[in-house]
């Protein structure tokens, strides 16, 4: 990960079984585990009064008001959850000289997207890119860009399946520069575009996140960015009947997240109409072409889309 400035990684290290003591609220959060740190601060699981929650402590009290006021916003976001539910904000107060800021949200448990696809089949893919194109839109118009938007910080919840975002660390408001990013997800390390916070910088990066699915370990740009992407996209046999879709958001056609799910539900539309056709025609389908890796992916998509939007 990487910031548009140097920064240092101001890192707390607390050992489970520490109790965590609010100055203000009084609430005591007893540490299990650390589950990730980052530029800003560290999350860990901790326990209040039973119930599992993340807790998020730094000691850069700004950066950490500017995450807490992000989280608000996007709780007035009509009709989704686009990031844990904040549950706390407090100061812990070690000593009279040391001085810790900290929130807490809602414990998300579930997997991540390249766990759950290996598990229940590459039709999900459609699923997860109808969901979190709705999700984008609806962060957009809100007057935000995700920013960091990478596999680490999607979580895949059952019953039924829906993706949530659990960092909103790198999430920075539309016009202004990406405050937080990483190397992989970022156009302008790949040369095609600047890092200036927009719907299309998020796209990018959405390309980016399923392509990281299918090469977990990442690759490098090489000589040739633009080229290594595409001929790394064109190799991925699950992406095929999006590759269009995917190459036009890597080149920002796209201006709005709500224009690229269209366009993607047109792919599938199109394909589903030619499969039609040449059942109705008698003519057989090649074996592993697009048409029967479709099957009932839209169906399925468009089942379990609407599914999760009746989720709160």
């Amino acid at each position: 990960m990487k910031m548009n400035q140097a920064w240092k990684k101001h890192e707390v290290d607390i050992k489970p079984g520490t109790i965590i003591s609010g100055k203000w609220h009084k609430y005591r959060y007893i540490v299990k585990k650390r589950l990730g740190r980052g530029a800003v601060g560290s999350v860990y699981l901790c326990d209040l009064n039973g119930k599992q929650v993340a807790l998020k402590i730094s000691d850069k009290s700004t950066s950490m008001t500017m995450e807490v006021n992000v989280l608000k916003s996007l709780k007035k976001v009509q009709g989704s959850h686009l990031g844990p539910c904040l549950l706390d904000v407090d100061d812990w107060e070690v000593t009279r000289n040391t001085k810790y800021s900290f929130y807490v949200m809602e414990y998300l448990h579930g997997e991540t997207m390249s766990s759950f696809i290996s598990r229940n089949g590459d039709e999900w893919i459609g699923v997860f890119m109808m969901q979190l194109l709705d999700d984008l839109e609806r962060l957009h118009q809100a007057g935000w860009v995700f920013g960091d938007f990478k596999t680490e910080n999607l979580i895949v919840l059952s019953s039924p399946p829906k993706v949530r975002w659990i960092d909103v660390g790198g999430t920075t408001q539309i016009g202004r520069a990406i405050k937080e990013y990483t190397e992989f997800y970022d156009r302008g390390y790949w040369g095609l575009g600047s890092r200036r916070a927009e719907p299309s910088y998020d796209l990018f990066a959405f390309v980016m996140v399923f392509l990281n699915i299918y090469y977990p370990k990442r690759f490098d740009r090489g000589s040739q960015p633009k080229a290594t992407l595409f001929k790394r996209l064109d190799d991925v046999k699950q992406l095929r009947m999006y590759r269009n879709n995917l190459k036009d958001a890597l080149l920002g056609k796209y201006k709005t997240s709500g224009q690229m799910k269209g366009e993607i539900t047109k792919t599938l539309q199109a394909i589903r109409a030619s499969r039609k056709s040449r059942r109705g025609t008698g003519k057989s389908v090649p074996k592993g072409a697009p048409f029967v890796e479709t099957g009932g992916i839209f169906l399925i998509a468009l089942f379990y889309y609407l599914s999760s939007l009746l989720l709160p």
